[in-house]
């Protein structure tokens, strides 16, 4: 017999890969998703999920049946999200994970005006650059920079920036300017976040790509310290635009490799399925990208 609740919880739990996480996502117990799954494999008279210790596979028919699911349950919950939506005003705990950088710099700043206009939401901000697992640790909603890696994750865009290769005038002066990628290998290069491999990738003004090796006496985690470092004369270091833009306008750093910069990132929002953009989501990410447009480091 049709029921669409137990086609709900078979999309969550192959959309979520386990039964635990699908159940975190359902408020259910795992032995309740379990027993649902395969209550519904019974019903139908088919293994739709091959179990084994480690992860769950679709089956041939699973996948087919999971694609069919997936149209059906995101069609329901976009209308009653919609309807839901129409006269909703946000409230409740609303959780966000964001760069120690990025928050530091300009998330405190959209965070005081969206409680004003919205104060029925109650904010937790996390600021960590590890990446963390959205499902897992109960976040609504993070705040990346950088390249985003392949996941299941919906990511939306709220500004670009490019990255530069920096130094204090004081070290250009005394070591010199670099005049190509090459000339990298000879300088002191502070390793940072941007740079964490000993290697950089760089892109000139005219499209041409090249990589040079880097070496330096200092690793930092923090792109603030390595900015800092950078001003102080210990080297040449990457930076995005958001970090040394103000250091740029007012002196203490100078682009160090002319005509040439580390391929363009971007800050995103990323949170698990738009199936589950609540209001206080959504209504967050619109006033974040509206607060960053244009973004303040382009505005100097």
């Amino acid at each position: 017999m049709f029921n669409l609740n137990d086609m709900a919880i078979f999309t969550r739990v192959v959309e979520a890969g386990s039964f635990t996480a699908a159940g975190k996502l359902l408020g259910l117990p795992k032995s309740t998703v379990s027993r649902k799954i395969a209550l519904l494999e019974e019903t139908l008279g088919v293994r739709l999920l091959e179990r084994t210790t480690r992860a769950l596979k679709l089956t041939e028919i699973g996948t087919g049946y999971f694609e069919q699911c997936a149209r059906i349950v995101g069609a329901a919950e976009e209308a009653n999200l919609a309807v839901s939506q129409m006269q909703a005003t946000p409230k409740g705990k609303l959780r966000i994970t964001a760069p120690t950088e990025f928050g530091s710099l300009y998330l405190g700043e959209a965070v005081a005006g969206y409680l004003q206009q919205y104060p029925q939401v109650q904010i937790e901000v996390e600021l960590t650059n590890r990446v963390v697992d959205l499902i897992d640790e109960g976040f609504d909603l993070a705040i990346r920079a950088g390249a985003l890696p392949d996941s299941s994750l919906i990511a939306r865009k709220l500004a670009g920036e490019g990255v530069f290769i920096c130094a204090s005038p004081a070290y250009l002066e005394k070591h010199g300017r670099p005049l190509s990628p090459e000339d990298l290998a000879s300088h002191q290069v502070i390793l940072s976040p941007a740079t964490p491999h000993g290697k950089v990738k760089l892109i000139s003004d005219q499209g041409e790509s090249a990589a040079a090796g880097i070496r330096g006496s200092l690793q930092v985690n923090s792109l603030a310290m390595a900015r800092d470092a950078a001003v102080a004369g210990l080297g040449l270091v990457a930076l995005p635009e958001m970090i040394c833009w103000e250091d740029l306008r007012s002196g203490r750093l100078s682009v160090a490799l002319e005509g040439w910069k580390l391929p363009g990132t971007g800050i995103y929002a990323v949170y698990p399925s738009p199936r589950h953009l609540s209001i206080k989501v959504k209504t967050f990410i619109d006033f974040l990208q509206q607060s960053l447009t244009p973004p303040p480091w382009k505005s100097a």
